[in-house]
């Protein structure tokens, strides 16, 4: 061939030859030179393969014009296959095969006409047959191979029509060249390639082929041969039928424990051993991914061959390798054999589980998906099925790597990746796995924290509520779709957390680490560890799952979530209650509920019923716990569960469906219970529901539907148990308003239940509206009123309204109390006839009982004070204070707790009289039993003492004269009471005592009500002339010097009686007075009472007036020089500028105006000028006289008439001021008999008439 000119022709050739033949290509080619150059017997060999190697150029880019030249004649076509053909068997040495082989494959190849394959497949054979050695056939195998590589279907031709072929292989298979017995394996892996050929070359297989390719493969040498080898091989593993032949001796031997036979029998997992333990990767690759295509037609069937030839051992010692290839394989290969129990009960995952950890370490720095995936899922399967006997890890250290390895793998940004390591950890949170002493929960903590937010960084797709596309709503779908499987991969990792913290509840080295310093806290224990799953299911788990449920229901991850949820109830049992109770208030009844009903219908998602079944059990029998107060209600919670546990699973219907069951009436004739025992099961639920403020059935519809069940049941005439019916109650209670009244028929039926109730505790909750409800009906309250009130007050907490104000403060501010009791309080209100109740249950109950109803008799006598109450208590009152004084002895009368509070709400009661009422015979025999009682008690007895005394001094200021000149003859013909006085008032000077403790201010408050009652007796009596029967005698410099020394309001009560008159049984005014005094005490005690003004105290003002009235009159009397010295004292005019504060108007008080009455009347010019007096006139009239209260008018007026008087000389402008303020200020209407409520205060527990203080 020259081409020197462009064209690639044979000079000598071409002049003969068609110009058909030539293909103007560049360059340029004659095809019929280049055949016939190629048979020219005297063309030397280097001229030919110049040849072939230009036609061979052209041919690659050239292909189509000269297939078509050549397809157009076949003879030709055929004469230059056989050319070539005879080329490829010419040649002397290997080198030179290669180029007319290539040539020829491509050129049949592209061909494509089977009269050429048959041509090339007749020549070969022709050739084999031929060949005088098992070299010179060489060639030939290595033309079949690569047009079998070429040529799809040339392998089925191969085995079809030219089978005597297969001969040819087996003989090349036994020739001791490893050369031929590289392509022969070659070829014959091309030919198992087919599924056809396979089948065909079954029986070939398994009588021929198969033990001479075992020997072949087992002493191959060469890699060239151990390669293809290996390609057979994995072409045989493809049938499952090869491999039971090749592996028939592991079936047999599979159970053997003796290597050396198991070798004999079954020589392939050793020689894959043997090439895995080989330095080449490419080997390595191939030994396992061959061990793999044995494994997976049946890891339980072939395992055990590969796991007694020690495979496992060095899989793992390849983890440490860097090779991705390789890694992936022994990964796979490892995963098969974890299906095989010898796998693990040979101890090959403990050898090698801290190489898997490892290697997970290193593969997760690098950037290889599909590789973290099966390595995570390697992990997860030991995680799982290694058995509990056998401890996976053997230290602390390792796992704790494990642990750190899959906070890393979780928070692999790829999803699949981290979904792969949330099912590790699901997998490793097992007892046996962890409980290397100490148990890692801080390290555990931390997965489950770092697997709850990864979960919670997920962002759904947002729900697109336009019409999409079917694409984009399908990737939508497909991401909600991998991120609720993620979700409860989480959630059963979760779940299993818990479990693992009940199992180590068991185990005492589990509850905390044993290696902690003594005194020392850790964090690394059991209890830390289960608070730590409450507080991250709160704040985590939960959100999460809601709020993809929101997007989708999904049952699976449903019932997981709740399986969880119903193991924590077990995590910490001391908090049982309050997981409970944040369960049911947060809706986990309402949506267990739902559950059963859109999914467990029929006979549908059991696992979700059972587990909803079992959540709702839990939640209840714990609620129930919780809210039983009886100490013995084992058998009504075992009949409890038994009934949940018979009804919960079956009770799958809607809200709808639920009301229509409960208003269902069961067959008479049928007795099959299931209704009753659903309808039973559903009232429960509602009622944890409901009492958790959990309301998703509507109140009317479901008071409705209660109504009907009421109803059947009174038809029926059934019974249904204490904790249904109460049940029934605290439902009809809290949808009362939202329904019509009750009519008879449910009445009765609610009555005939309770009739039969041997304990009516047995149904009562303690909830104000039941309460409001049974008061409601006078069906019920009338007969069950008093036992559910007794059962109110005995369940009711007052520990928050036993305060000293709340029972005593009627003129402060009142609290606020519980709403329960706020609700009781307006009860009474609107039913007085609740009261009679409560003051019978006052004699009825126990004492502790009796004294929360009188804390609560009184508090509404306190905040209600429009209520007219009190002829409907006096008489009860009276028969309660009779039965007490009857049944108890002084000793336990001084012990009651509930007589102080009953004689407080005497008290209350009396200051609801009216001033001028007329006592009747039930006052004055209340009376006489109070003064009775008083004087069996000892001064020391303050709580009994002074809530009587109080009752005794408003008797004296709340009647008519008739009935005060009554009053006054029975307490003074008390004589007790009279010398218990006389023991009180004697308290006075012996306190406060520098060796003994100073009184109390309770003790203080006891003595002003003595002094005062002391005053109020006196004064009437002297009004009266009534008989004293006892005398009270008193000190009077000691008195002087109580006055004299102290500083305090109780001091201050006890000036005013004693400096009026002597408390003794004397009928003349001139005995009452003061005498003797000597000058210095009447000096002091002024003093003393002009430091108590200073105070400006209004009703410590009034009363230091008052006594400065009484003194300055017995002084005017006695020696007016000394009263004209006391009321001339500069210090009078500076006292007087002080009680002045400089506000407008600031003289228009009454303790102000009486002072300067008393300074006018003793003609103190000294003190109160002219001007001063004409200045105080001025701003008078310009004030409004009309609103000024009663005292300070009076006062005024008192003023100005002893200015009219001619105390001082007045100007005639002035007296017209003076007349004209008389004639403006309102008629005086106030007596001694006609008291306003401002007039009655009560300071400190003391009952004080301003009248009284002020006169």
């Amino acid at each position: 061939m020259e081409a020197g000119t462009g064209l690639l022709v044979c000079e000598r050739l071409h002049a003969r030859h068609d110009s058909r033949w030539l293909l103007l290509l560049p360059p340029a080619l004659c095809l019929a030179c280049v055949i016939e150059t190629l048979g020219d017997g005297g063309a030397s060999l280097v001229r030919k393969k110049h040849v072939l190697s230009c036609f061979r150029d052209v041919l690659a880019w050239h292909a189509v014009p000269v297939l078509q030249l050549l397809a157009q004649e076949e003879r030709v076509c055929v004469h230059f296959i056989g050319t070539l053909f005879g080329m490829l068997h010419a040649a002397e040495d290997s080198s030179a095969l290669d180029l007319p082989t290539e040539v020829l494959v491509r050129l049949v190849a592209e061909l494509k006409l089977e009269q050429y394959v048959h041509c090339v497949l007749d020549e070969s054979q022709k050739e084999l047959s031929k060949a005088a050695t098992m070299r010179g056939s060489l060639p030939t195998f290595n033309l079949l191979g690569k047009l079998a590589d070429a040529i799809p279907g040339l392998a089925d031709i191969l085995v079809i029509e030219h089978g005597n072929l297969m001969e040819h292989l087996l003989a090349g298979l036994m020739y001791p060249n490893e050369g031929i017995k590289a392509t022969v394996c070659y070829l014959y892996g091309k030919l198992y390639s087919s599924p056809i050929s396979s089948e065909r070359l079954s029986v070939h297989f398994t009588e021929k082929l198969c033990d001479l390719f075992l020997a072949t493969l087992r002493n191959a040498q060469t890699k060239e041969l151990q390669v293809n080898c290996m390609g057979l091989l994995k072409e045989l593993l493809n049938s499952d039928h090869f491999v039971s032949v090749i592996m028939s001796n592991s079936r047999r031997g599979a159970d053997s424990e003796n290597a050396e036979l198991l070798e004999e029998e079954s020589p392939l997992p050793l020689m894959l051993k043997k090439l895995l333990l080989s330095r080449d990767e490419l080997l390595q690759v191939a030994s396992v991914q061959c061990m793999t295509s044995v494994l997976v037609h049946s890891p339980i069937r072939y395992a055990p061959a590969f796991i007694h030839a020690d495979v496992p051992e060095f899989l793992f010692e390849h983890l440490s390798c860097t090779s991705e290839i390789l890694l992936w394989s022994v990964y796979c290969c490892l995963l098969l054999l974890t299906e095989e129990r010898l796998f693990f009960s040979k101890c090959h995952t403990v050898y090698g589980i801290e190489s898997v950890v490892r290697s997970l370490k290193g593969i997760l720095q690098l950037n290889n998906v599909e590789l973290h995936k099966q390595g995570l899922l390697l992990f997860t399967e030991i995680l799982k099925r290694q058995p509990v006997e056998i401890k996976l890890f053997t230290n602390l250290a390792m796992c704790k790597d494990a642990i750190g390895v899959l906070v890393e793998a979780v928070k692999c940004p790829v999803l699949e990746v981290a979904a792969e390591a949330v099912k590790a950890v699901a997998a490793i949170m097992r007892k046996d796995h962890l409980s290397c002493p100490p148990v890692q929960y801080v390290e555990l903590q931390r997965l489950i924290e770092t697997m709850l937010k990864r979960c919670a960084d997920l962002s759904l797709p947002p729900i697109n509520r336009r019409s999409a596309s079917h694409l984009g709503h399908s990737t939508q779908n497909k991401a909600v779709l991998r991120q609720g499987q993620f979700l409860l991969s989480t959630v059963e990792g979760f779940r299993n957390a818990c479990r693992l913290a009940v199992e180590c509840q068991s185990d005492p080295l589990a509850q905390e680490n044993v290696f902690t310093a003594p005194g020392s806290e850790s964090e690394n224990t059991l209890s830390s560890y289960s608070e730590f799953l409450l507080r991250i299911c709160d704040s985590l788990c939960i959100p999460i799952v809601l709020k993809h449920s929101e997007r989708t229901f999904s049952p699976g991850l449903m019932e997981v979530f709740i399986s969880a949820l119903s193991t924590l109830f077990a995590v910490v049992p001391s908090m049982h209650e309050k997981f409970s109770r944040k369960l049911a208030s947060s809706s986990f009844i309402r949506l267990a509920l739902e559950l059963k009903a859109k999914f467990c219908t029929g006979q549908s998602n059991p696992a979700l019923n059972q587990a909803c079944s079992s959540f709702l059990y839990s939640m209840c029998l714990s609620l129930h716990s919780a809210a039983e107060k009886m100490e013995d209600s084992s058998q009504e919670e075992r009949e409890l569960s038994d009934l949940l546990q018979r009804s919960l699973p079956q009770l799958n219907c809607s809200v709808p469906e639920s009301l229509t069951l409960l208003s269902e009436t069961p067959d008479p004739f049928c007795l099959d219970e299931a209704l009753r025992s659903h309808q039973y099961c559903l009232l429960l639920l509602l009622y944890c529901a409901y009492a958790l403020e959990d309301r998703f059935v509507p109140e009317a519809e479901l008071f409705s539907a209660i109504r009907n069940f009421l109803l059947s049941v009174q038809d029926q005439g059934d019974c249904p148990p204490p904790y249904v019916f109460r049940a029934v109650l605290y439902l009809l209670a809290v949808c009362q308003d939202k329904g019509e009244a009750l009519d008879l028929s449910p009445l009765c039926a609610i009555r005939r239940v309770l009739e039969n109730t041997s304990d009516l505790s047995l149904v009562y909750i303690h909830h104000p509206l039941l309460l409001k409800f049974f008061l409601h009906y006078s069906e019920l309250m009338g007969r069950f009123g008093h036992r559910f009130l007794q059962l109110w007050f005995s369940w009711e907490d007052y520990s928050q309204i036993e305060t000293e104000d709340a029972v005593s403060g009627l003129s402060f501010g009142l609290p606020d109390y519980p709403n329960s009791f706020t609700t009781l309080l307006h009860i009474l209100k609107d039913n007085s006839s609740v009261l009679l109740i409560l003051l019978d249950l006052v004699c009825l109950s126990t004492t502790e009982v009796a004294h929360k109803i009188l804390m609560t008799l009184s508090m509404f006598l306190k905040r209600n004070e429009d209520v007219v109450v009190c002829d409907l208590l006096r008489s009860q009152f009276l028969q309660i204070l009779q039965q007490l004084l009857v049944e108890s002895s002084s000793t336990t009368l001084r012990a009651s707790k509930n007589l102080p509070l009953l004689l407080n709400l005497l008290f209350l009661v009396q200051l609801r009289n009216e001033a001028e009422r007329e006592l009747d015979s039930t006052d004055f025999k209340l009376l006489h039993h109070v003064s009775d009682l008083c004087g069996k008690c000892r001064p020391g007895d303050v709580e009994l003492l002074q809530p009587s005394l109080n009752f005794l001094y408003w008797s004296l200021h709340q009647t008519t004269t008739c009935s005060q000149q009554r009053v006054v003859a029975v307490l003074l013909s008390s004589v007790p009471l009279l010398e218990l006085l006389q023991k009180v008032l004697e308290l006075t000077w012996m306190w406060p005592c520098r060796s003994g403790p100073t009184l109390s201010s309770s003790e203080e408050a006891l003595l002003c009500s003595a002094w005062l009652l002391t005053a109020s007796l006196l004064a009437h009596q002297h009004r009266y002339n009534s008989e004293v029967h006892q005398t009270i005698s008193l000190d009077v410099e000691k008195v002087l010097n109580a006055v004299i020394l102290r500083r305090k309001k109780p001091a201050l009560l006890l000036v005013q009686p004693t400096a009026q008159s002597r408390i003794e049984s004397s009928s003349s005014e001139d005995d009452a007075s003061l005498y003797p005094l000597a000058t210095w005490q009447v000096l002091s005690l002024v003093v003393s009472l002009q430091n108590l003004l200073v105070q400006k105290d209004l009703l410590l003002s009034q009363s230091v007036v008052a006594c400065l009235e009484v003194l300055m009159e017995y002084l005017h009397r006695k020696n007016q020089g000394i009263a004209l010295h006391v009321v001339s004292q500069p210090w009078n005019r500076f006292l007087l500028f002080t009680l002045l504060d400089g506000g407008e108007n600031s003289f228009l008080r009454p303790e102000i105006l009486r002072l300067m009455t008393l300074f006018v009347r003793y003609r103190s010019s000294d003190i109160i000028s002219q001007s001063e007096i004409s200045q105080i006139l001025q701003e008078a009239a310009k004030a409004k006289l009309a609103e000024l209260s009663g005292a300070t008018s009076h006062a005024l007026r008192l003023f100005l008439l002893q200015l009219q008087s001619g105390s001082c000389e007045m100007e005639p402008a002035q007296e017209g001021t003076i007349q004209t303020l008389l004639e403006s200020l309102p008629a005086r209407t106030r007596t001694r008999t006609h008291l306003s409520p401002q007039d009655m205060v009560c300071l400190g527990g003391v009952a004080v008439s301003l009248l009284h203080t002020a006169d």
